[in-house]
């Protein structure tokens, strides 16, 4: 764990350092990225203050990239894997959302405004993240807590496994384990019984800052995806979620692809 914890602090910080020499020389490209945003926010905030502690230092910049390059890749990385084995499981779903994909694009390349028009492809993301979202809620308690009959000590961890919440019967039916994006149909607040049962990236004060652009990439690599191919599970593939930090097909996702 040390050694991948070096490696990887060294290649970011090497790519911090070269992203910031080339701003200082103004060697930027027209294509900004997150990295080079934060940058040149952090590098205008240090220049306008005098103040070398006005800004984030390297530091600061380090755990940001290894916050969106690694925990932000790898869960929406997951929640397209699953979405991919689900829909090649559910032909008809998978049929349903390349239709409204390739009737509101097209082929074109999809626009901000494209994506808010995809109903289904919303509905089956939402059914995706309910049956196999990509992590787990655990939560700290700094100070004795009382929730409901329990009481909660200061200083121990809470777990809470989304993917047995969101698989109780109690609030989301006895269809609970099935596949059916049409209870999203109504949005979010109205798929459960009751709204705090679905918390794909949290809830209250401290959801996942990254929420809107997680669903945002999910929908354009989607959406691409289902305008170009058709897909289907490989016979080698077997349907074994395993959890370890995030939930993930224990034994991979082996997927055909059939170019349109």
């Amino acid at each position: 764990m040390r050694q991948i914890y070096r490696e990887v602090r060294t290649i970011l910080r090497g790519i911090i350092e070269k992203r910031e020499k080339a701003i200082l020389m103004g060697n930027t490209s027209d294509k900004e990225d997150l990295l080079d945003l934060l940058l040149k926010s952090n590098l205008s905030e240090l220049q306008e203050n005098q103040n070398s502690n006005a800004g984030m230092t390297t530091e600061d910049v380090f755990e940001e990239c290894r916050l969106f390059y690694f925990a932000g890749q790898e869960t929406t990385a997951n929640l397209l894997t699953w979405t991919m084995i689900v829909l090649s499981m559910h032909i008809n779903w998978q049929e349903r959302a390349r239709e409204e994909v390739l009737q509101i694009l097209g082929k074109n390349k999809p626009t901000f405004d494209d994506l808010s028009h995809l109903k289904i492809v919303n509905m089956i993301l939402h059914e995706v993240l309910r049956l196999y979202p990509p992590t787990s809620l655990l939560r700290s308690i700094v100070k004795e807590t009382k929730l409901g009959d329990f009481c909660l000590p200061a200083g121990i961890e809470l777990f809470m496994p989304m993917h047995l919440v969101h698989r109780d019967p109690e609030q989301w039916g006895e269809d609970a384990t099935e596949f059916n994006p049409q209870r999203f149909s109504e949005g979010m607040s109205k798929a459960s019984k009751d709204q705090v049962s679905y918390f794909p990236f949290g809830y209250g004060p401290r959801i996942c800052i990254g929420q809107n652009f997680a669903m945002l990439e999910a929908k354009l690599a989607l959406s691409q995806i289902l305008q170009h191919f058709s897909f289907e599970l490989s016979p080698t593939y077997t349907h074994a979620p395993s959890i370890v930090l995030t939930l993930q097909p224990q034994y991979g996702a082996q997927i055909i692809m059939h170019k349109l």
